[in-house]
């Protein structure tokens, strides 16, 4: 394909997601397994509940009885088994969690019942439901209980302890590594000299990939020399999965990133897309490898890792990530001068959850985005929008 002709955001995933090739998997500690994705699906060994279980602290006995006085049997604990079957006229007592003893199919309250004597009790409400949980309502022996690419949050390591899954298999760690190109950039620690920058994208980066569960490779700066830009990218892409380049992909005399990705044996499939911010956004694959060349603006960086980057990456694991868009009121009028990208704006939202556009220099300014909420999309071909008109907006 023509590598350099512009493609949208969408051609560009179907693009990537066509050659993605699943990575290996591994076996854990489900303890250790938050944030991981599940790899195979996982089944219930067990009914649950277990027995039939009292749902509250009460009385077990016949529904046909619950006009009359019952002799009350012995008292259940959970965690104990009932020594005693229930027969017409009698009861135990239940404590909630309980396992319901045989011959009972209803459970009344504590507060619904009246003590005659150390071994007699009545019921004084006018009803009462069961109030027994049967045994595998909720799941039975056997049954799917996650499927495989599930992103693994606290409530699925319930599910894995409640069924015995102590080891689940996910999906490894995906490696990625992350360059920074430019003569201009010095690290934070470092106070800029004339013509000089910190490097806030490589940063920017790591993190946002670390809060994904990637294992990330930080390599620093690689200033613009051929030589030294080959080393970096090719140490990277022998150590990761997936190599990400902020800078150096543009047409500039010193962005030696496209010529050493082909050198390398990479194919670009495409270099250029139809947004703002991030138009020379470039993806190669070379079987399981894969480099994707980011601007070296730190804004472009940082939108196209989370419209790009994190869900190819994702895809590495079969996980597709819910992608939540707000359907938003627009606080004001907004007018660009060009229309021929699809745009992301950084917003705020109002007390009347309006969507209010952030004062927004464009690719370089970051600082915009420190109090965003999140970003609005600007459709290709949009020049203005009203206020009052609704937006999307993809929280941050």
């Amino acid at each position: 394909m023509e590598n350099h002709k512009l493609i949208s955001l969408d051609d560009a995933l179907r693009i990537a997601f066509e050659n993605a090739q699943a990575i290996d998997s591994e076996l854990v500690d489900f303890t250790k397994s938050a944030g991981r994705i599940l790899a195979e699906p996982v089944y219930s060994d067990v009914d649950m509940p277990p027995f039939n279980k009292s749902a509250m602290d009460g009385y077990a006995c016949k529904k046909e009885d619950l006009g009359k006085l019952l002799q009350v049997l012995e008292v259940i604990p959970a965690g104990q088994s009932p020594s005693f079957s229930i027969g017409k006229g009698q009861c135990s007592k239940i404590m909630t969690g309980a396992e319901v003893p045989k011959g009972a199919d209803t459970v009344f309250m504590v507060e619904q019942s009246q003590q005659i004597d150390a071994n007699q009790v009545r019921f004084t409400g006018e009803k009462t439901r069961s109030n027994i949980c049967l045994i595998g309502e909720d799941l039975k022996t056997g049954e799917l209980v996650l499927n495989a690419g599930t992103k693994l949050g606290a409530q699925h390591i319930a599910m894995l302890a409640a069924v015995g899954c102590v080891t689940p298999r996910v999906y490894r760690k995906p490696k990625v590594g992350i360059i920074s190109t430019g003569s201009e950039l010095v690290e934070p620690k470092i106070k800029p000299a004339a013509s000089q920058i910190r490097n806030s994208n490589g940063h920017q980066l790591a993190t946002q990939a670390k809060a994904c569960q990637f294992e990330v490779n930080y390599y620093g700066i690689v200033k613009d020399d051929r030589q030294m830009t080959y080393e970096a990218i090719k140490k990277s892409t022998d150590e990761n999965d997936v190599s990400l380049i902020s800078g150096g992909v543009s047409v500039g005399d010193f962005d030696f990133v496209p010529a050493i990705i082909e050198e390398l044996n990479f194919q670009i499939l495409f270099s250029q897309l139809t947004v703002k911010p991030g138009k020379h956004t470039t993806f190669a694959v070379n079987q399981n490898k894969y480099i994707i060349g980011l601007p070296g603006n730190p804004v472009s960086s940082f939108i196209q890792f989370e419209v790009f980057a994190k869900p190819f990456i994702y895809k590495l694991l079969n996980y597709e990530e819910i992608k939540l868009s707000l359907p938003l009121s627009l606080a004001q009028n907004y007018k660009r001068k060009k229309a021929d990208r699809t745009e992301y704006v950084p917003v705020m939202i109002n007390e009347q959850n309006e969507a209010v556009t952030i004062d927004y220099h464009g690719s370089a300014h970051i600082h915009a985005y420190h109090g965003a909420f999140g970003f609005m999309t600007i459709p290709l071909g949009t020049n203005e929008l009203q206020k009052g008109e609704t937006v999307y907006v993809r929280p941050l």
